[in-house]
């Protein structure tokens, strides 16, 4: 009898408990307060981003890559399982 009435009580908790919160998540206030600081952050983002300085490109013709040579690296492959194997 008293497990019934336990096992009652933990299903009416956990039953209230979401029904809490999902009334509250599905709420206006709180649709409300989210769409305002969506626009209070795009509004701060977008004061920041005009505030950055523009510098100066001054790296041109300073790094000039050999492509030819980066292909003919060969990467050592790693025999993993071999490994493991070996140590028996």
């Amino acid at each position: 009898m008293y497990k019934q009435i336990l096992k009652a009580t933990y299903f009416l908790a956990i039953a209230s408990f979401l029904l809490f919160v999902f009334i509250s998540y599905f709420s206006t206030d709180n649709k409300n307060r989210v769409i305002s600081n969506r626009s209070n952050y795009n509004k701060n983002v977008n004061k920041q981003i005009s505030d950055l300085p523009l510098l100066k490109n001054d790296t041109s013709n300073i790094i000039e890559y050999n492509y030819e040579q980066l292909g003919e690296k060969k990467i050592k492959k790693r025999y993993f399982w071999k490994l493991l194997n070996d140590t028996k």
